[in-house]
């Protein structure tokens, strides 16, 4: 189960992060989970944002958000981070944690590559 916190109303230039908690099964470890942040927003298609491994925690972004956008994980804490900042209204969206133990690199942008997702949050960014 994941649980998406942070979302909210911000002014174009400003910041939000975005948290997301994953309730792990038993026998299983968070940090074995490729965690990411997918977005749609009204009248799009759902959109990949950026997604880190597991064992490197190596970043992926998409084009639209890089040098904006930072995820960030905390193993021990079994959360996920999307830092947002020069926020634009283009970014506003609902904002979707996802999760899966078994993704390749070449797959991290894929929707279908994730078995679990968050309900999602709503960011909206105001002119």
């Amino acid at each position: 189960q994941l649980q998406a916190y942070g979302g909210g109303l911000v002014q174009a230039g400003g910041s939000v992060r975005l948290s997301c908690k994953a309730s792990i099964a038993s026998g299983r470890s968070f940090r074995s989970y490729v965690m990411g942040w997918f977005r749609q927003a009204p009248g799009k298609e759902r959109e990949f944002v950026s997604a880190i491994k597991t064992s490197d925690s190596r970043p992926f972004y998409a084009d639209s958000v890089k040098g904006r956008f930072t995820i960030s994980r905390d193993n021990a804490k079994n959360t996920v981070y999307l830092q947002m900042n020069s926020l634009r209204p283009e970014d506003t969206a609902v904002y979707f944690c996802v999760a899966d133990a078994q993704v390749i690199t070449s797959s991290v942008f894929r929707p279908g590559s994730y078995e679990y997702w968050g309900q999602g949050t709503q960011v909206t960014v105001s002119s």
